[in-house]
């Protein structure tokens, strides 16, 4: 109560036009975050109202989606260890699926959002990063498919080949396969972050490329982290590309910085 009373002594003395343009300074500040609210709902509701529709769809066909996931494990056969173990591991299939394939307008939705409150600095950034963000994730996504998983299902078979048959589970199988899939795909967004870094002169080109010999041990580390399995050969694979994007984002830094001055 004490506090505001002064406040209202002050506008007593205020000219009637500057009450009537304070008023209407805060009734717009109002309706401006009530829209804004509104605004994100709708996105919200849309986004995840677009995220079930994927994974329903997905598991309509979930069949077909199961054997594009068995495609790489050749000679295995795969085994349901309780009841109900294959129909849980669908349903996390589809989810999976679901979640990619709605990424995208989910993405959408978010710069649809965000573009408005940025300046054109910002969105000469935001824009050009995100798309390709989203090219590199999909580009992780198919690395990890074709070199990875093949490279990692390989070495376990012909490791035990002589002692034990190659009888998993499916849930199992799945768990691994998600577990690379995703963290390849999150791997893979090194040169997003150096373009962002570079574009907002953190780091130069020139200082990332100096940096190559604790990169080589970082890479390493990372790659024996975000692989579950503990063969050599995946690890060498990723962290060899890993270690190639970061190169090749350094250079593109390089680039970019000579065409902007």
């Amino acid at each position: 109560m004490f506090t505001i009373l002064p406040n209202l002594k002050k506008r007593a003395f205020l000219p009637k036009k500057d009450l009537i343009k304070m008023t209407t300074a805060t009734e717009d500040d109002e309706m401006a975050l009530s829209e804004h609210i509104e605004e994100f709902s709708q996105r919200l509701v849309f986004c995840v109202v677009t995220l079930v529709i994927a994974t329903l769809f997905c598991f309509t066909d979930v069949k077909e989606i199961v054997r594009i996931f068995q495609a790489p494990a050749v000679g295995v056969k795969f085994l349901q260890f309780s009841p109900g173990e294959y129909f849980f591991a669908s349903v996390k299939i589809a989810a999976f699926c679901g979640i990619l394939f709605s990424s995208p307008l989910v993405l959408y939705q978010l710069l649809l959002y965000l573009i408005p409150g940025l300046t054109k600095k910002e969105r000469d950034i935001v824009l050009p990063v995100s798309l390709g963000s989203g090219l590199l994730f999909a580009t992780g996504l198919g690395f990890s498919y074709f070199f990875l998983v093949p490279a990692a299902l390989r070495f376990f078979i012909s490791y035990g080949a002589e002692v034990v048959e190659p009888f998993w589970s499916f849930d199992q199988y799945f768990d691994f396969i998600a577990v690379l899939l995703f963290a390849t795909g999150l791997a893979f967004q090194v040169p997003a972050v150096q373009v962002v870094l570079g574009l907002l002169g953190i780091v130069t080109g020139q200082q990332m490329l100096s940096a190559w010999k604790y990169v080589i041990v970082i890479c390493t580390i990372v790659a024996a982290v975000i692989t579950p399995s503990t063969d050599p050969i995946t690890q060498i694979i990723l962290s060899t590309a890993l270690l190639s994007l970061y190169l090749g984002g350094s250079g593109f830094v390089i680039l970019l910085k000579k065409e902007v001055l």
